[in-house]
């Protein structure tokens, strides 16, 4: 069989999907390079879910074109899940089960012999930090823990792209960052990962890339740097002891212009803490984003 030779490890143009006379992909268009973290943000409703279940074959698209790993994901379906890997926002493990029977088990339904799928569960459970809990029952898990596992799982044949929707919904800070850790390890190992999530901070932090969706279309595209730079550069702020606004001089982030800015403020006579501020995503996500699509009922992403 050839091998595909494209750079890229995703391709979507002009695909488009509705439910009924709600069309939540509008010609949706994108890519993703092989080897990046690629990040899908948008409010509820905007087809991130859509996007991954189309991706995966979950769903069919009305029209357009979707490639992953080099395969069409609407004529060869089967030829797509041998290439990818999928974990959803609840960790879909057996509480009965230890952690090693679950990943032997699953290496059994992959094909596996007993003794290799024994193998692949060892060195996955020390991947993914869980050797010490390899004999433990899953229902003694913590939630970073059952969401490494859930990972480990996926590479029991190992992908070629990763989709994870949403993977640290629920988690703590701490097993939020392990997982972005685990994450970006993967990748440096030369797995495609595609994910979606409601954190900001957590695409600024993981992402090569970074997508913005609304209203079913891609409204903007670029690393986070490229994203913020969009919405305006740096500012100088002064705000009274209640934390309310009283000035703001913008800058260009340098000493000279920070004193310059400083200079401005004092001219003003506005008393109070000085601070600079910086875009974040949070404003990109603001400004990029329509209060319609953030109304759009949820219950098209339940649909989807």
């Amino acid at each position: 069989m050839a091998t595909d030779r494209s750079p890229l490890a995703i391709e979507v143009s002009a695909l488009r999907k509705a439910f009924g006379a709600q069309t939540v992909l509008d010609d949706l268009d994108l890519t993703v390079r092989r080897g990046e973290v690629f990040a899908l943000l948008g409010p509820n409703g905007a087809g991130k879910t859509t996007t991954i279940n189309v991706l995966t074959t979950l769903v069919r698209p009305d029209t357009g074109t979707a490639r992953v790993a080099g395969v069409d994901v609407a004529s060869d379906p089967e030829g797509v899940k041998r290439r990818i890997s999928l974990t959803g926002q609840s960790a879909a493990v057996d509480d009965v089960l230890t952690g090693g029977e679950n990943v032997e088990m699953l290496g059994r339904l992959s094909g596996l012999s007993r003794r290799a799928a024994r193998r692949r569960a060892v060195d996955l459970l020390e991947r993914f930090d869980l050797a010490d809990a390899a004999t433990k029952r899953v229902r003694a898990y913590s939630g970073g823990m059952r969401r490494r596992l859930d990972l480990a799982l996926s590479f029991v044949v190992t992908p070629e792209v990763l989709f994870l929707d949403e993977p640290t919904t629920g988690l703590d800070t701490r097993s939020r960052r392990e997982l972005w850790d685990v994450i970006r390890s993967l990748a440096d190992a030369g797995t495609t990962v595609f994910l979606t999530t409601q954190y900001l901070d957590e695409a600024d932090q993981l992402a090569d890339r970074i997508a913005v969706l609304d209203g079913g279309r891609i409204v903007a595209t670029g690393t986070s740097a490229q994203l913020k730079s969009r919405v305006g550069g740096d500012t100088v702020e002064i705000r009274d002891d209640h934390g309310d606004l009283l000035r703001e001089v913008p800058t260009d982030g340098t000493v000279t212009g920070l004193r310059a800015a400083l200079d401005v403020l004092d001219e003003s006579g506005a008393e109070g803490v000085v601070s600079l501020r910086r875009p974040s995503l949070d404003d990109v996500f603001l400004a990029l984003t329509t209060s319609d699509s953030r109304r759009t009922a949820a219950v098209l992403e339940e649909i989807a």
